[in-house]
């Protein structure tokens, strides 16, 4: 199955705290890209990593035509055509910025928004961008979306922003959250995702991303917290996977953090972790069902929250 997203980045300071290079990513069935990024280095400013380090809040582009966005020709040579890039921020000091490519005709079906709220211009939140695909039903939603705004609580990015945590909504159709509901199923879409960024500065920033069932977001999403008092373990608050269905949590899945590759490891960096080696925690079912959802890596993204890690969003593609 193909993913809204195609290709997931984490670039990270270098040691002078100069430049941004490349720390780990996932390109499926995209290896002259992969090689070209991977020879790349953002001075800040520079190019889409170094343009939000700059900003010190998220940026989309939804046109990667040129522009300040340098691997435009690779880009459209695998038919790439939206890009988001979202730092992380711990206090000042920035840990990575994440950058996610979409296009092609997985992408038809879906969107992927960045909401912010700023407090000297509005009390509720307001779209800034968003890419909401190319299906028949696109237009309708977007315009919707664009001439709308989102009080503190409402909708995904508004529940995001008061609960200062990702919320995870499964099923659109039977949620009493998601404002949009009738736009979003008539262009085919189920599923809601929305990620409170951790920015420079102040404001509000969202990142929310609409998936379809034909064409998702990811295979799978999993929320991951430390129990109280309990900083070496974490325990599944929320998950779903496009082949099991929602994903069991609480106490039972509590696993030490190193049982859990990447997720453990953005949590103790706060640094986004993309990697190709699964998580081994889990029952045997579990684990069969993760093969089974077609899942070959994780992009791990940590949510700080106060200058730290509250919990970790895994994306499995």
């Amino acid at each position: 199955m193909k993913t809204f997203i195609r290709i997931a980045e984490v670039w990270t300071p270098t040691e002078d705290g100069a430049s941004l290079v490349l720390s780990s990513g996932l390109f499926p069935g995209a290896s002259a890209f992969e090689a070209i990024t991977r020879q790349m280095i953002f001075a800040r400013g520079e190019g889409l990593p170094g343009r939000a380090w700059e900003a010190g809040h998220p940026l989309m582009m939804r046109e990667l035509s040129g522009g300040y966005f340098q691997r435009a020709a690779a880009a459209r040579a695998i038919d790439l055509s939206c890009a988001v890039a979202c730092p992380v921020y711990r206090g000042d000091v920035l840990q990575c910025v994440v950058v996610l490519l979409m296009g092609g005709p997985a992408s038809s079906v879906g969107s992927v928004e960045l909401w912010q709220h700023d407090p000297r211009l509005s009390s509720d939140m307001t779209l800034v961008e968003g890419y909401f695909g190319t299906g028949p039903a696109a237009a309708q939603l977007e315009a919707l979306t664009r001439d709308g705004w989102l009080p503190r609580g409402a909708g995904a990015p508004g529940l995001a922003w008061q609960k200062e945590e990702a919320v995870c909504i499964p099923d659109i159709a039977t949620s009493k959250h998601f404002l949009r509901k009738e736009a979003a199923l008539n262009a085919g879409i189920g599923r809601a995702l929305a990620l409170p960024c951790s920015v420079r500065g102040t404001g509000t920033w969202v990142l929310a991303m609409l998936s379809s069932p034909v064409t998702p977001i990811t295979l799978r999403v999993e929320i991951w917290t430390a129990p109280a008092g309990q900083g070496d373990t974490l325990v599944r608050s929320s998950g779903y996977c496009e082949g099991a269905g929602p994903l069991s949590t609480g106490t039972a899945t509590a696993h030490k953090l190193e049982a859990l590759g990447a997720i453990g490891d953005a949590w103790r960096t706060a640094v986004a972790q993309a990697s190709q080696s699964l998580p081994t925690a889990g029952t045997a079912a579990e684990q069969s069902g993760l093969t089974a959802s077609g899942a070959q890596s994780v992009l791990a993204l940590p949510v700080l929250v106060n200058d730290a890690v509250s919990e970790v969003v895994a994306l499995y593609f």
